[in-house]
């Protein structure tokens, strides 16, 4: 399926790659997406420190997280790549609670 926002993405996560910002990305279930808010990508970046050259190449989008991949060792994981990226403003709610509630322990 053609989706607009997915397709700039992309070309983003390819352009990261090509200039080494990133070793490797791919977007599970690409085909079945009609939304930029439900896609996940993953990624692995060259270097740690190019972490945040990636958060700002994608600082323009509003709904932007970039998260470890903590269930990248799980059975049936949708990737083994070591992060997490979405635009959806639900992952970003979810990150804050799951951090919040990590502060209290």
């Amino acid at each position: 399926m053609y989706v607009p926002d997915i397709d700039k993405v992309k070309e983003k996560m390819t352009k990261l790659a090509s200039s080494g910002v990133l070793a490797q990305w791919e977007l599970p279930y690409e085909n079945l997406l009609t939304r930029l808010s439900a896609a996940i990508f993953f990624a692995e970046v060259s270097d740690e420190s190019q972490l945040e050259a990636l958060s700002a190449d994608f600082s323009d989008y509003e709904d932007f997280l970039v998260q470890v991949n903590h269930k990248k060792e799980d059975a049936n994981t949708l990737s083994r790549m070591s992060y997490r990226i979405t635009f959806s403003q639900e992952e970003i709610d979810s990150y804050r609670e799951k951090s919040a509630a990590e502060n209290n322990e």
